[in-house]
């Protein structure tokens, strides 16, 4: 939801950043596997202990993130770099909830549901990605929701940074993301079928 509505407030710091990048002639897919790398680091630190440098590195990597999206659509996006970028960041976001639940075993159950869930969201997104006929400026249908990937980094800096209610914000994540699994599916219905329809 905030990807969605509020990008174009950090819209122009990123479309700076992206065209240093590509001065300095870094390409997208190269962004792209910096960013992995970067969250990747987070994750490690998090394992360690070190949970405000796990935060402000998985930030970054956020950050990163949008600038090899803004990198593609200033050259040439490659079906290639979609894939890139979309599966790493499920395993930036995996290798987080990992690191904590390695951390907190207790709490492994909570973070196997989140990760469940997890799955269950970005397969109905990327399902309804690939069917639609609709297009966005993104490579593929992007579908809104409740959850986006800004969401998904706030849950887990809280996650990170409040490992005392590790627990409560587990299961709040995993409630946003089930709600955002049933109103991508609602939404995919009606598109669908308004598809159909035509």
């Amino acid at each position: 939801m905030i990807d969605t509505k509020a990008r174009y407030i950090v819209q122009p710091v990123i479309e700076k950043t992206a065209g240093v990048a590509l001065r300095t002639g870094l390409s997208a897919n190269q962004m792209t596997v910096l960013g992995f790398l970067t969250g990747i680091a987070a994750a490690g630190a998090v394992f360690a202990g070190w949970y405000v440098t796990g935060f402000l590195l998985l930030w970054f990597s956020g950050f990163l993130d949008a600038v090899d999206g803004t990198m593609a659509r200033k050259t040439i996006s490659t079906k290639f770099g979609t894939v890139l970028d979309v599966s790493f960041d499920r395993l930036v976001e995996a290798g987080i909830i990992l690191a904590l639940a390695f951390r907190y075993p207790d709490l492994m159950w909570a973070m196997l549901l989140l990760m469940a869930s997890i799955l269950y969201t970005v397969t109905i997104f990327l399902t309804v990605g690939a069917v639609a006929d609709k297009k966005t400026e993104k490579s593929f249908y992007y579908q809104p929701a409740l959850a986006e990937r800004t969401e998904g980094f706030i849950l887990l800096s809280l996650m990170i940074l409040f490992t005392e209610y590790l627990l409560f914000f587990t299961l709040l994540f995993l409630a946003v993301e089930l709600i955002t699994a049933f109103q991508r599916l609602y939404m995919a219905k009606k598109l669908l079928q308004e598809e159909e329809e035509s």
